[in-house]
């Protein structure tokens, strides 16, 4: 019980990170533990992952507004609880290019997260054409 109390306070203190749904699809998960992101094709050793960030095209909204699908250039994952996260500009309209962190949920057979930041990203190009060799350059370079 410890462990778990120690790990539940601590994911608000460790950064989130940057990963793709293909990415997350990938995990694993040893009983009652983290997910494990496999890092083999970088010749890492696999990373626990509970908080991530991610960036996409949102594909569609629920009609409760509380849950967004989206698209990065590797797949489609979800995110849940986006009714009630700050987001800045208005941004869960299809077609946005958002950034969306977040508690991992689950991988498979999609990717979802509990969703605690949301922005629109829409405006500028640039972070998406950059944002997979963002995430490449993280995990092969080590920074993770």
């Amino acid at each position: 019980a410890t462990l778990a109390m120690s790990e539940d306070s601590g994911s608000s203190q460790l950064p989130p990170v940057k990963v793709l749904a293909a990415q997350l699809r990938r995990c694993r998960r040893m009983s009652g533990g983290p997910w494990l992101l496999d890092r083999e094709e970088y010749g890492r050793p696999a990373l626990a992952v509970r908080f991530v960030w991610m960036q996409g095209t949102v594909l569609s909204v629920e009609l409760d507004g509380s849950t967004v699908r989206l698209r990065d250039e590797s797949g489609s994952f979800v995110a849940q609880g986006v009714d009630s996260v700050p987001k800045g500009r208005p941004c869960l309209i299809a077609g946005k290019y958002v950034m969306v962190m977040g508690l991992l949920q689950s991988c498979t057979p999609e990717p979802t997260i509990r969703a605690v930041k949301m922005t629109d990203l829409s405006e500028n190009p640039l972070h998406r054409s950059m944002w997979g060799l963002e995430v490449e350059d993280l995990h092969r370079n080590g920074l993770l």
